[in-house]
């Protein structure tokens, strides 16, 4: 199902400053996420294409003292990726087969918006989403069948640009890499300096 991506993808993460200079200088390994409301499940996130939302996610949502951002060149490998048809197929199997029953009894949260002040009401915590991928990863390993390298989604997000439109102001495609050598190597997006 899913798609062997060998060519190369541009991914921006926002962290600490601090941090961001240690990973440069390998003297530490990017940890994974492993929140219950990750979008695409566990694992290193990544913008694709997008330093500016690297930041404003390091800034507004990590609230971090230093925000910064890394840029890394990735493999995507065997990637499950949400934008083909097939792999959302998929995806819908394993939501049928394995999730929803656990949902209809009350054992699952469902996404929803967090309470900040100034949400449009976007579903910012995606314990969901995070449940129904990670029972992929779990259902492939219990099956006997190759792990995901990563996961590739697009999400509309934001407030429409202009009335009616198709296109909201933090539209972005995400990468989350569930294999770590799937990241070829780490960069100094232009403009950055420690």
């Amino acid at each position: 199902m899913a798609n062997r991506r060998h060519f190369s993808y541009i991914g921006y993460h926002g962290c600490e400053k601090e941090l961001a200079r240690r990973l440069i200088l390998r003297e530490v390994e990017m940890g994974k996420s492993a929140n219950p409301y990750d979008w695409l499940g566990h694992g290193i996130y990544f913008w694709e294409n997008d330093v500016k939302r690297a930041l404003e996610f390091a800034r507004d949502v990590k609230k971090c003292k230093e925000p910064f951002v890394i840029g890394a060149v990735l493999d995507l490998g065997y990637c499950l990726d949400l934008t083909c048809r097939d792999n959302l197929t998929y995806l819908k199997g394993i939501w049928t087969s394995l999730v929803e029953p656990s949902v209809e009894k009350g054992e699952v949260k469902l996404n929803k918006a967090p309470l900040h002040k100034g949400e449009n009401g976007d579903l910012l915590l995606r314990y969901l989403d995070c449940r129904v991928i990670n029972a992929m990863h779990d259902f492939n390993a219990a099956n006997g069948f190759a792990p995901f390298d990563s996961v590739r989604a697009g999400f509309w997000e934001g407030e429409e640009i202009y009335q009616t439109a198709g296109f909201l102001d933090k539209n972005h495609i995400q990468i989350c890499i569930c294999n770590p050598n799937c990241i070829i190597g780490l960069f100094l997006p232009e403009g950055y300096k420690f």
